[in-house]
């Protein structure tokens, strides 16, 4: 099975789900969705997490998730394997109740979040269990409009401030925003993915690139990093950078000249755009080693991010080879 790209950082939201193993149910009764509920309670303070969603359907459930701390693998894990303890003891059953690893989407707070609220709290609508959100009991519906209180654990402030400065009116507001739509017309949120797991602007997306994604390997088992490059050709990376320099492009692909300027900014292009590997881009240059490209990149990148004018420079003519 591919793994999938974890994304982790100090104030990340995210769109959590997963499902029972071979589509059985993980919740069978009232006491196993409490029980669930209770280990959201515990990761809360246990990982400093924040529970801003929450819908508990019968084979799989969905939470939108504010990490205070880089740690969600850490907490759905143990989220994981305390209820799956739990639900297993009870029954006497032995195996996985879980579906795999747990599906994260990164999410842009400020443009996605309530449309994700809105989508996770009409499930159950969307499934014909209810004619209403407010008719379920295991969501976090029920809290936002104020039909129960909300508990300790479960964030609702931050969303509910979108929709009012008072907390009556917000509530309202709320619940019109999410009872208003009619649910043959509702959109899944996520249907513009970039990669299959980042939501929101192009801004946001180049901006966790940058920030998280720049260092990493492209390993086969991570195919969401290849979405995320450019398509671009290493022959049109080469050409372009021998014609910025004014030089041969046999002194970019060849090895041994030190402080070779025009092959370093070549190799930190080629790793940042194309998306193969370290192994396999160091084939095209002398057959250095995939751990000899990162170095390269690594050093470069260091140069970039303390010299403004090279800054630009690279800039100007990434912007030109993508768009050749």
């Amino acid at each position: 099975m591919a793994r999938p790209l974890r994304v982790e950082f100090t104030g990340a939201f995210y769109h959590v789900m997963n499902r029972g193993n071979a589509g059985d149910s993980i919740f069978k009764n009232k006491k196993d969705r409490e029980r669930f509920l209770e280990c959201l309670e515990k990761a809360v303070e246990r990982y400093s997490l924040k529970i801003h969603t929450y819908c508990l359907m019968g084979t799989h459930y969905h939470c939108l998730v504010e990490t205070l701390e880089p740690n969600l693998s850490k907490a759905m894990q143990w989220i994981h394997v305390s209820y799956a303890a739990y639900f297993n003891r009870k029954r006497n059953r032995v195996g996985h109740l879980f579906q795999g690893r747990f599906k994260s989407i990164l999410v842009e707070a400020d443009e996605y979040l309530k449309e994700l609220s809105r989508y996770i709290h009409l499930n159950p609508v969307r499934a014909k269990m209810v004619e209403s959100p407010a008719l379920y009991a295991w969501s976090s519906y029920g809290a936002f409009i104020g039909k129960i209180k909300t508990p300790k654990w479960l964030e609702t402030e931050w969303l509910l401030s979108q929709f009012g400065r008072t907390t009556k009116v917000a509530k309202e507001h709320y619940k019109d925003y999410v009872e208003s739509v009619k649910i043959e017309e509702l959109e899944n949120p996520e249907k513009d993915l970039t990669a299959g797991f980042i939501l929101g602007s192009t801004d946001f997306v180049d901006w966790v690139k940058d920030r998280y994604l720049s260092l990493q390997e492209d390993e086969k088992e991570i195919p969401q990093l290849k979405k995320l490059k450019p398509r671009v050709e290493l022959e049109t990376i080469i050409k372009l950078v021998a014609k910025e320099f004014g030089c041969d492009e046999k002194i970019i692909v060849s090895k041994g000249r030190k402080k070779n300027m025009p092959r370093d900014m070549a190799i930190y292009l080629a790793r940042d755009l194309i998306g193969e590997s370290g192994v396999k881009l160091g084939e095209s240059f002398g057959r250095i080693s995939g751990s000899g490209i990162t170095v390269r990149y690594i050093n470069f990148l260091s140069e970039v991010r303390k010299t403004p004018k090279l800054k630009e420079r690279v800039d100007r003519l990434r912007s030109r080879i993508i768009n050749n």
